[in-house]
């Protein structure tokens, strides 16, 4: 039986291995660049962690297509081991993941960029790994470890004896980026240049004696009935000019009656298979029964992928900057300026906005039931209303979209209260 300095000296190893493969690749494709210098990741100085967050090693993207908060850490921002206060990262950990593990959560951990300059001890993993109680580990549905190595594999058997079984049924290996799109929405993840470059050295490799992957069909046309995936007006020219897309006002619906007083209603998710067979059904313009699948949070988990899976958020591209502007305006004048800026969104969208933003606040005046004030919700719902128009929402912007959103539910009246919309519109 190996020991555990036995295998820890393994674990070394390997890793020293995955750093000559890796000089030999770069050796090989020569024509791949070096990595340029880190970019600012855009963190306040007044962070509480700020010596660790700057660094960039953890990022929170928004929603995962089935409504999981998607949590990112890549080892390859991490500095030197002398740069850095591995204590104060594992800090840096709980105090982000302590944000979001009361809702489901997926992670999506980038392997390359550990190396034996780098990487913590595996005395601090174990640590680690038993900081991480209950708490944070039955919220968590999915860990992802990208570009596994076999020093990867060396680390889970040292970690074995701690590590539950339905724990380690939530880890899932994925060989090349490729890979996450089955799982994620590609678009959303924020992937370091580093990581970038090491998969197509990955894929370069593999060309020589493995047969390239099947490449994905173009996308077809959208069916008639389409309802995920595509605008608000092709919604609306389909179903005969209906201001409410049928999917956002049956859900509402259903959970206007059943689910106002669910505790902690849209933190949770439900399963995968089951969210994409609604999904087609309502696609297909099939009729969707939510009494006869017996989970309120299915309703929930449909309303939030409708919404993130619009071409466009449904507060536009253009107003992203405008709502970043939110944490410079004083507090006394912001719901007048969240009114102001909501004006400017085309009609339909308004109609839909406030139709949804309604029902919100009617969750909210029940959240000593639900747990769901206007600032929970709006963690919720943020990064569903509004998203940049190229890549994906960085841990620093979360601050001001979760201000808006939440000034949005709870002076809901004030903010709505000069256009009316027409009463079959309501919620």
């Amino acid at each position: 039986m190996i020991s555990a300095t036995d295998l820890e000296q393994l674990a070394e190893i390997e890793l020293r291995k995955d750093e000559e493969e890796e000089e030999e690749e770069q050796g090989a494709l020569g024509d791949l660049p070096d990595s340029p210098p880190r970019r600012s990741s855009g963190v306040d100085t007044s962070h509480p962690y700020y010596d660790v967050a700057r660094h960039g090693i953890l990022q929170v993207t928004g929603d995962d297509n089935y409504g999981r908060k998607l949590i990112i850490f890549s080892c390859c921002c991490m500095p030197p081991s002398h740069q850095l206060n591995h204590q104060r990262l594992l800090e840096y950990l709980k105090y982000t993941l302590d944000q979001y593990v009361e809702s489901d959560y997926t992670v999506v951990y980038f392997h390359y960029g550990l190396r034996s300059t780098n990487k913590p001890s595996l005395r601090w993993l174990r640590e680690a790994y038993k900081e991480f109680d209950r708490k944070y580990k039955k919220n968590l549905k999915a860990l992802y470890v990208v570009h596994p190595t076999n020093f990867i594999r060396v680390l889970w058997n040292i970690l074995k004896p701690l590590i539950s079984h339905k724990f380690g049924k939530k880890l899932t290996y994925v060989n090349y980026l490729a890979e996450l799109r089955e799982h994620l929405n590609y678009e959303q993840l924020v992937i370091p240049p580093e990581v970038l470059r090491h998969d197509e050295r990955l894929r370069a490799v593999r060309k020589a004696g493995v047969p390239p992957p099947v490449k994905v069909p173009p996308p077809r046309p959208p069916l008639p009935t389409q309802q995920f995936g595509v605008s608000l007006q092709y919604i609306r020219d389909k179903n005969k000019g209906t201001l409410i897309p049928p999917v956002l006002s049956q859900t509402v619906s259903y959970l206007k009656e059943k689910g106002l007083r669910t505790e902690g209603i849209f933190r949770r998710s439900a399963r995968v298979q089951l969210i994409k067979d609604i999904q087609k059904l309502y696609n297909l313009g099939k009729p969707v029964d939510f009494e006869q699948y017996g989970d309120i949070h299915v309703p929930a988990v449909i309303l939030k992928s409708f919404l993130r899976e619009l071409p466009e958020p449904l507060l536009t591209f253009p107003l992203y900057e405008r709502v970043q502007e939110i944490v410079q305006v004083e507090s006394s004048l912001r719901v007048t300026m969240v009114k102001r800026v909501i004006e400017n969104i085309p009609e339909h969208n308004y109609i839909v906005l406030k139709y949804l933003v309604c029902f919100l606040h009617m969750v909210s005046q029940e959240s000593i039931l639900n747990k769901m004030c206007p600032s929970n919700l709006a963690c919720v719902f943020a990064v569903n209303l509004i998203w940049p128009p190229h890549g994906s929402v960085s841990l620093r912007a979360l601050t001001p979209l979760n201000i808006f959103t939440a000034i949005l539910i709870e002076h809901y009246s004030t903010v709505f209260g000069s256009r009316t919309l027409p009463a079959e519109v309501l919620p």
